[in-house]
């Protein structure tokens, strides 16, 4: 029977919602699943994890890991892989995930496999799926010897997948390395906003150069907080300085899965859609009739979004109010 580690990612006191859905796929795949929680003040959401098909939740409390700095995290990592002979460590995507993966990968001389969209055991072995050629293509990947490493694309499992009930918690040790301490983070800088992130939004507006200047994606805030979304932007829109690049959507920047997607000036270069193409229900307002977005969208909408988005944002605030 095969036995798969989890990373569980933290934020603000909570496992991040990416983090849980793999968790549910290491389940389901019908081995061992168990969790690795890294932190300080982070005991708490052991006893959660269960409930998303966790068997035993390994716990590293410390002080020493109140940063989310990877090498710490991958000496714990390390050691309870080489301990218990786990056949597989799985990451949901994020960029301390990624760091922690590769840095993983490196100390146990192991094979890792990202941007993973599924994976399945067969034959015994662990087989992922990974998109290629821009996604347009689904190939397999796999790995020649254990421990078999993955870092999965967000958005690709949902929370839940793999039922499950409570879990044995476990402490563990936190051996860190002599060079492991010589990095320090001197501060922490939080980027104000409201509401969801667009990895967790259920609904996103974004925003590209048919905006025409930085100041319209006031128009788009209007309406994602309207909505209870989230708004994104095009690498153009990013590279232009319009907005941050934490909001970027694409090939070079998030990938997301939202019920709607709003698209609003955007003209849909293939960059783009890798980054949003899953979404549930695609919506584009252009006024280009000829825009490659709405090829793959579900409703095209063409017409001057300056005129458009305010007054769909009436509606849905009359909507909420009725």
């Amino acid at each position: 029977m095969s036995r798969t580690l989890v990373y569980v990612e933290d934020h603000e006191g909570e496992a991040t919602k990416g983090s849980l859905g793999v968790l549910g796929k290491a389940a389901s795949l019908g081995g061992e699943a168990a969790a690795v929680l890294c932190g300080s003040g982070i005991a708490s959401i052991a006893d959660s994890l269960g409930a998303h098909g966790a068997s035993t939740v390994y716990v590293a409390d410390d002080a020493a890991l109140e940063s989310p700095l990877p090498q710490p995290r991958v000496d714990v990592l390390a050691k309870l892989v080489q301990e218990q002979g786990f056949d597989a460590v799985l990451f949901a995507s994020s960029v301390l995930s990624a760091d922690i993966a590769a840095g993983l990968s490196a100390r146990l001389d192991a094979g890792l496999n990202w941007d993973l969209t599924d994976v399945e055991e067969r034959d015994g072995r662990l087989v992922g799926k990974r998109p290629a050629l821009q996604d347009s293509v689904l190939v397999d990947v796999g790995w020649t010897e254990a421990p078999a490493l993955g870092l999965f694309r967000t958005g690709s499992f949902e929370p839940g997948e793999g039922g499950g009930g409570s879990a044995e918690v476990e402490t563990v040790d936190v051996p860190l390395e002599d060079f492991s301490t010589l990095t320090a983070m001197v501060e922490r800088a939080h980027e104000e906003k409201s509401g969801p992130s667009i990895e967790d939004a259920d609904v996103i507006v974004a925003g590209g150069r048919g905006l025409g200047e930085p100041e319209r994606f006031s128009l788009l805030e209007d309406l994602a907080k309207a909505l209870g979304g989230a708004v994104a932007a095009t690498r153009a829109v990013v590279d232009a300085g319009w907005y941050p690049y934490a909001s970027q959507v694409g090939q070079t920047g998030r990938t997301v899965s939202p019920k709607l997607y709003l698209a609003c000036g955007i003209s849909g270069a293939i960059q783009h859609k890798v980054g949003m193409q899953s979404s549930g229900t695609i919506v584009a307002i252009n006024k280009d009739p000829n825009a490659p977005i709405f090829e793959y969208s579900d409703l095209a909408v063409v017409g001057d979004l300056n005129e458009i988005v305010p007054k769909l944002t009436e509606l849905v605030r009359q909507r909420r109010q009725s």
